[in-house]
């Protein structure tokens, strides 16, 4: 029901002028989608508490709840055709109405970590950009048809959601940036073993991929008690992102996956002063995948006692001072973190070296980041004693990665069972920090046991990639020609 409902509405999208690519699909699916859960919220709370004699305050006004505006019903449950607006009425309501009305909240909330004030912040990010009333209410009707009041169908449309956030990091560009492979982020999850009681922090939070596994692998602990559904729902997960596309899609996804009011903030986190973070501003667990090849202004680099214009290099830094001492992190970063000979780069090796045990090194394939060209390492480690000893493994999943054949959690299953123990083996070793180099600490990955494997292809994985391809490019040109056609039409 929800996959057929979402390609339904990415036809439609696809013939709007003002949605070009998938991440318009996806920004205009998220906004939608949101009003129609946040008005089954509404509608369960009231339930409940006419069942416990009490009178329930809609969030909304009654003009702006979904079942007013967007799906008004008849008699017998139907859409009333007649009550519905569509075409030029539908989308006046919609821009001159609905959006400023939803804005303001931001400015009524009692405070920001309330759902009136995300929504306020989530409707001051985004613009509706489907100009056709009628093309929005075939959508709208779409969306009417989902159900995701129970946790199975919640479970299915989470997982349709992120198939359309990896789609959208599989379109290029900028997409990328969104998304972080699944099966690489539960291998960081299980490594820095979050508990509840926790806060987890992700300060380049993306589509918030990290916070929603450390919350279903949370959530999957046995007898949770009331107390801890709660501190789930209210005081583990914090996240920051710059982007106002991927605030509003990491806004959605940890809603899809339960959690109501996510305690995510619309900022650049490199704007703030690393001097100005308190102990009780620091965290738990940082798990982040941050943006690199970004270069920051001198400004923003008077920020961080290390200069660099490098946007993960001042990302570390911001994530060393957030956590607490005895804190844990994993965090992806170029490998060529590891062996920079530049100033900026050798500090803050000598930083994490002396101020961080970094107990373990990843180092990931070329591939495993589809689309990104750059190889990537993660960095595991806990604050408040130096370093002595960095385990390296080294993944070679025996195969190319690539779109179709990405990354899978079975790849990972021998790092994450060896790094429990920190075991040699001939894609593990450990060095000690004391044969570093102090002019230069350089961490480069040099495996002792043979070095990287080189991997090839068989003819069948590069005949099965091509067929893929192929099968892409005949999409894409049907769409064109489906648009071209109704062009035509329209102009006869």
């Amino acid at each position: 029901m929800f996959e057929q409902a979402f390609k339904n509405i990415d036809d439609v999208l696809w013939k709007e002028a003002g949605c070009t690519t998938e991440l318009d699909y996806t920004e205009q699916t998220s906004w939608l989608l949101f009003l129609k859960y946040l008005d089954g919220l509404e509608q369960d709370k009231a339930m409940e508490a006419e069942l416990e004699g009490k009178r329930y305050v809609f969030i909304l006004a009654e003009p702006y709840r979904w079942e007013s505006w967007a799906a008004p019903k008849d008699a017998e449950g139907r859409l009333d055709h007649h009550q519905a607006m569509t075409g030029d009425d539908l989308r006046d309501f919609v821009d001159r109405r609905l959006f400023p009305y939803l804005q303001g909240f931001r400015q009524r909330a009692s405070g920001p970590n309330t759902i009136e004030y995300k929504i306020g912040q989530i409707f001051g990010e985004i613009k509706n950009k489907i100009h056709s009333g009628y093309n929005l209410r075939n959508i709208i009707d779409h969306i009417d048809e989902l159900r995701f009041r129970s946790q199975s169908e919640k479970h299915e449309l989470s997982h349709l959601y992120e198939a359309k956030i990896r789609n959208m990091g599989n379109a290029g560009r900028n997409g990328g940036e969104y998304y972080t492979p699944r099966p690489l982020i539960r291998a960081i999850v299980r490594v820095v073993k979050p508990s509840i009681g926790e806060r987890i922090y992700d300060g380049a939070v993306g589509s918030a991929g990290f916070l929603c596994e450390a919350f279903d692998t949370l959530k999957a602990q046995p007898d949770l008690t009331t107390s801890d559904l709660k501190t789930l729902q209210e005081r583990t997960f914090y996240g920051k992102e710059k982007k106002s596309l991927a605030f509003v899609i990491a806004i959605m996804n940890m809603i899809l996956h339960g959690i109501d009011a996510p305690n995510i903030v619309h900022t650049n986190t490199l704007t703030e002063n690393l001097a100005d973070v308190q102990p009780k501003d620091q965290m738990d667990v940082i798990v982040a995948n941050p943006p690199f090849g970004g270069k920051e202004r001198k400004e923003v680099q008077q920020n961080f006692p290390i200069r660099t214009g490098e946007t993960a290099f001042l990302f570390l830094q911001h994530f060393i001072k957030m956590l607490k001492a005895g804190g844990r992190a994993g965090v992806v970063i170029k490998n060529t973190f590891l062996s920079n000979t530049d100033n900026a780069s050798v500090s803050l090796r000598k930083l994490l070296l002396e101020s961080c045990n970094l107990h373990s090194v990843l180092d990931c394939p070329g591939g495993t980041f589809q689309g990104a060209g750059v190889k990537t390492v993660v960095l595991f480690f806990e604050k408040g004693a130096p370093t002595r000893k960095v385990w390296y493994y080294q993944l070679d999943p025996g195969r190319n990665l690539g779109k179709t054949n990405p990354l899978n959690d079975a790849d990972l299953a021998e790092f994450v069972e060896l790094q429990a123990t920190r075991a040699d083996s001939p894609k593990s070793w450990s060095v000690d920090v004391a044969a570093v180099d102090k002019a230069t600490f350089d961490l480069s990955v040099k495996n002792p046991n043979g070095g990287e494997a080189v991997t090839h292809r068989s003819p069948q994985e590069i005949i099965d990639e091509i067929a893929a391809l192929d099968a892409e490019a005949a999409a894409v040109l049907s769409k064109i020609a489906q648009l071209l056609k109704a062009g035509k039409e329209n102009a006869a």
